[in-house]
């Protein structure tokens, strides 16, 4: 294994482009060493960047059902209340 230190002209666009594709810094730059330096074994096509998490879960956002309760709204009141009430019971 090779470590391999960039100067900040290489590592900032680097990390630029790596995030507007979606993928690390370290996949983007394995990939482009192994276009360049990598042989093609019988002419096979490149390799296929490595998915990132969101690629992996793309079609299940948003398609789990809840309780149909909004636990988000008023959270901050509601648990000014819950604390109070815990004061009042002498549990706080």
């Amino acid at each position: 294994m090779t470590t391999i230190t960039l100067p900040p002209e290489i590592e900032i666009p680097l990390a630029e482009a790596a995030c507007e594709q979606g993928i690390t810094p370290e996949q983007l730059a394995l990939q482009t060493l192994r276009t360049s330096f990598a042989p093609k074994a019988n002419g096979a096509p490149p390799e296929k960047p490595a998915e990132t998490l969101y690629d992996f879960l793309k079609g299940y956002v948003g398609t789990l059902s809840g309780s149909g309760e909004s636990f988000s709204e008023n959270c901050g009141e509601r648990f000014t209340d819950y604390l109070v009430e815990k004061k009042k019971a002498g549990r706080l």
